[in-house]
């Protein structure tokens, strides 16, 4: 199956295909075109006609009547044009007709083939969707299917944006072998390996100055200034994207620093950056720090520490969004950042804050009422 983004269809627009000349069936949410298989159909054209514009997940289990063979699936998957919109009268792309008053995030997102946040959770028939889409399979392990994929960059920009969920709330293999716990890293992890080297670093500048204020004034400096790096790096690193290298090096990176985490969003072992890749981040910006304030080197080291301090928050923040309950300020954090997963992955970069989206024209508008 390609890599196109495919549309969404009312319930009427479905039933309108009820011809011979063009036929449309569906299963659940899913729109099939079933024209070409008609003449094919071993009962007749005629009996796939009965069910034109109708639901056929009931006939296609019934003994009664003749419990459909794993090729009649497959030539389901090979016939998908479309998903089905949610409750009747809205229109292709998800808005309401007749002057009722819907919005987009009532209906199935063709970009990522999910209506809600509630659906990031729903367990991934992993057979039915390595059919269906061709790309990675979750029985797996996934590093070699993505290095050995042979995908194109548009096709696999389409599939690891589209969520799937592993069953039972566990990690999906990525290597498979000796290198698998080295892929995994649990929330706590992240303080427990940060806060005394930061505490550290605040002791010495506070020796340096010989006072609070100074210290506390710099430490807010760099932990302010880490919300603009945190917006910069998952806008213009972590969905680098589009301007990915078209081969499986460039394919591969992108899946193994953010690609994975958009394919599985709620792995709650690859939710936070492993203390090993964040050394490598955090070298240039020690040195980026004390290159802005050259003029005291304790200065430096304690708005160094502020930034890290708000690095740890920024990946506590991200675990608690997908897997805790909130309080109320929170709550519509996490409803605008698994926006970002369900709905719109080219928009919603903050993560502990909406503020640089503001900023930059990247916020990312829906109505969270109907989450």
């Amino acid at each position: 199956m390609s890599g196109r983004t495919l549309p969404t269809l009312t319930i009427d627009e479905v039933e309108s295909h009820n011809s011979a000349k063009s036929c449309y069936v569906t299963v659940g949410r899913n729109v099939y075109d079933v024209t070409d298989f008609l003449d094919s159909h071993p009962g007749g054209a005629d009996l796939v006609l009965d069910w034109a514009g109708k639901d056929i997940g009931a006939i296609l289990k019934d003994e009664a009547s003749h419990t459909h063979s794993e090729a009649a699936y497959e030539v389901l998957d090979e016939s998908l044009v479309g998903y089905l919109a949610s409750g009747n009268g809205a229109s292709a792309n998800g808005k309401a007709k007749d002057g009722e008053n819907r919005t987009e995030e009532q209906w199935v997102h063709p970009r990522t083939g999910m209506s809600c946040e509630e659906d990031l959770s729903k367990d991934t028939d992993y057979n039915a969707d390595y059919k269906t889409h061709k790309f990675l399979d979750l029985n797996k392990p996934l590093f070699m299917q993505i290095w050995n994929g042979g995908f194109s960059k548009e096709f696999y920009l389409d599939q690891v944006h589209r969520p799937r969920h592993y069953k039972g709330g566990e990690s999906a293999p990525l290597f498979g072998n000796f290198l698998e716990p080295l892929s995994k890293t649990p929330w706590w992890l992240i303080p427990l390996v940060w806060w005394p080297p930061i505490s550290y670093g605040v002791s010495v500048a506070f020796q340096g100055f010989g006072s609070v204020a100074p210290v506390a004034g710099y430490f807010g400096f760099g932990l302010a200034f880490w919300t603009l790096i945190e917006y910069i790096l998952h806008r213009f690193l972590f969905h680098l994207d589009y301007y990915l290298p078209d081969n499986r090096v460039g394919i591969t990176a992108h899946f193994l620093l953010h690609g994975i985490h958009h394919y599985l969003p709620m792995d709650r072992y690859r939710l936070v950056m492993p203390p090993t890749l964040f050394v490598v981040l955090a070298a240039p910006f020690w040195k980026f720090a004390h290159a802005i304030l050259f003029y005291n080197w304790y200065a430096a080291t304690a708005a160094f520490c502020g930034g890290v301090f708000g690095y740890t928050l920024y990946d506590m923040t991200h675990y608690f969004l997908h897997h805790q309950n909130l309080p109320a300020y929170y709550k519509e954090l996490k409803k605008y950042h698994l926006a970002h997963h369900f709905l719109d992955y080219e928009n919603g970069f903050g993560v502990t804050s909406a503020f640089w989206d503001k900023i930059f024209g990247t916020e990312l508008v829906y109505n969270p009422k109907t989450n």
